[in-house]
């Protein structure tokens, strides 16, 4: 089995963060962890936004945020525990990540509601 890699603190960059948090799937899952402040197995994602997502996704998901330095990830058996290294990001770029959260959540809630109100508009 291969070994889970997690980068230095000191090697974790911006462009890093942002690669990995501009998938909306891969945003929402950090989302979710960073908010948890526990650990969570990767079928706990299999339905993010709506959404189901296949398990192979789901680990190729997992691997870019774990290789961004945004999770910590453990096996446990056949399962893969996650944890999100929110504090140790925010020491070393501090607002980043609730700036990026926000602007997510932001852009979630826009989608929601333009979503509803086409479907309003079709239904009348």
């Amino acid at each position: 089995m291969r070994p889970l890699i997690h980068p230095a603190i000191e090697d974790i960059t911006v462009e890093g963060i942002l690669h990995a948090l501009s998938d909306p799937v891969r945003a929402q899952i950090y989302i979710q962890l960073a908010g948890a402040g526990c650990t969570f197995n990767c079928s706990n994602f299999l339905q993010v936004s709506d959404k189901t997502i296949p398990k192979s996704t789901l680990s190729q998901h997992f691997r870019a945020l774990r290789e961004a330095g945004l999770i910590r990830s453990e096996r446990h058996g056949v399962e893969m525990q996650n944890t999100s290294r929110c504090g140790e990001i925010e020491q070393r770029f501090p607002g980043l990540l609730a700036a990026i959260v926000k602007a997510h959540q932001l852009q979630y809630t826009e989608r929601n509601r333009a979503t509803k109100k086409k479907a309003k508009a079709r239904a009348d």
